[in-house]
């Protein structure tokens, strides 16, 4: 009995002993792929395996129980990952939970249902979450126009705002590109489309668009939008019943008093921004800080995430998680937010104090919760209609490409409540 007895406790030792987990780690010095890690975690979820998702731990790494499936996925994808044993595992998380220490486990369970609102046609390089949705091998489906009017967007966990402008003023490229094919096709096939679906108007159309996705949040969706996606969208929704665009856009010229009429209590994130008026002005509104770009030198414009308690502050600690708090900037045709014209119920997660800018905020609606990310693609500085497209195969570790990644893996976490 003795011997029998001996024999199960030493199986169990050495089962236990043999436990082991993978940490994808994503620090700066040992992970050669931070993008592609996140689809690792989406692929892992897609398999009905729970990860964890351990908070200012080297970066934010992932813990997973080990699978051989999941190592092979690692090497396929290029993707760094160490194998721990079970005692490691626990020492790490004995840890985190100090409460001494800024850190914290978060469990990731569900896989998000992601949806891109963009147009047919667009070439895949003019959005940077596509772009890298494509990149880190995480699925998507693209909408527009039709599909939100015809209610499908509560069928998403997340949605994605392609660079629109929801005013109905084509990007304002008016000056520019008024003469050019894709710009009169593209006017030619929004104005068909918005007439198709019984509005006189594009500027009507969008404001439709954005009143859709705005039940969509507030009955508990996630919103993320970057560059012109986030102040046109704040802007018609204040400008309601107000018409903002001049004769070239609608064909009737635009209310004089428009800055009077905006109702900033319909908005996301800005208060008290006046629009820009001149139709030929490539700029919507003096919430964005483009022009104060134009007088740093590329190498010094900076901007810097803010830190978060983990335990405390979870939600925005982990659109937060990164290698560096310090991350490049980069232009776009609204590159960043002055913070005078953000709401104080808004969450400033990123900021280029010199300037007095917001890059990267983040609020609550409803049941639902958004961020609106500055600027255009995060490593290409100034992008310009017809550039060539990025090649993430040499930024696989870009700081401000993770920022969105963070975003599309938020609705995965089980999440505490934020305290402050």
């Amino acid at each position: 009995m003795f011997k029998l007895f001996l024999t199960i406790s030493l199986f169990f030792c050495v089962f236990f002993a043999r436990a082991s987990y993978i940490l994808i780690p994503m620090d700066e010095t040992h992970q050669k792929n931070h993008l592609k890690a996140y689809g690792i975690a989406f692929w892992v979820l897609q398999n009905d395996i729970e990860i964890e998702w351990l908070l200012n731990y080297r970066g934010g790494s992932f813990l997973i129980s080990q699978h051989k499936e999941i190592e092979e996925e690692c090497i396929i994808r290029g993707v760094s990952y160490e194998v721990i044993a079970d005692v490691q595992a626990t020492q790490i998380k004995q840890k985190i939970a100090d409460p001494e220490v800024n850190q914290e486990i978060v469990k990731l369970e569900k896989v998000p249902k992601i949806a891109v609102y963009t147009p047919k046609g667009k070439q895949p390089w003019d959005d940077a979450v596509t772009m890298v949705l494509t990149y880190a091998e995480i699925p998507y489906d693209e909408l527009y126009d039709t599909e939100v009017i015809q209610g499908k967007l509560p069928e998403y966990d997340w949605l994605h705002l392609h660079h629109e402008d929801f005013t109905g003023q084509y990007g304002k490229f008016y000056r520019n590109y008024k003469n050019t094919a894709w710009y009169r096709k593209r006017q030619q096939e929004t104005e068909a489309r918005a007439k198709s679906l019984g509005f006189e108007k594009v500027s009507q159309l969008k404001l439709a668009v954005a009143k859709k996705i705005e039940e969509f949040t507030v009955g508990g969706g996630f919103l993320f939008t970057m560059c012109s996606g986030t102040d046109t969208y704040d802007i018609a929704l204040a400008a309601e019943g107000v018409d903002i665009c001049a004769h070239m856009y609608d064909g009737d010229p635009a209310d004089p008093a428009a800055n009077s009429k905006l109702n900033y209590n319909n908005t996301f994130a800005f208060k008290n921004f006046k629009l820009v008026m001149d139709p030929l002005e490539y700029e919507f509104s003096d919430i964005d800080a483009t022009k104060a770009h134009n007088g740093i030198p590329e190498k010094q414009d900076k901007f810097t995430l803010f830190d978060f308690s983990a335990k405390w502050d979870v939600i925005p600690t982990i659109l937060c998680q990164n290698h560096t708090n310090v991350i490049n900037g980069f232009m776009g045709q609204t590159t960043d937010f002055y913070k005078d014209k953000v709401k104080s119920n808004v969450l400033i997660m990123g900021e280029n104090k010199a300037l007095g800018t917001a890059r990267y905020i983040h609020g609550e609606i409803g049941k639902g919760q958004w961020t609106f990310y500055g600027g255009h693609d995060p490593e290409d500085y100034r992008h310009f209609v017809n550039d060539p497209p990025t090649d993430l195969n040499l930024h696989p570790n870009s700081p401000g490409y993770r920022l969105i990644l963070n975003n599309i893996l938020f609705p995965a976490a089980k999440k505490k409540k934020q305290k402050t």
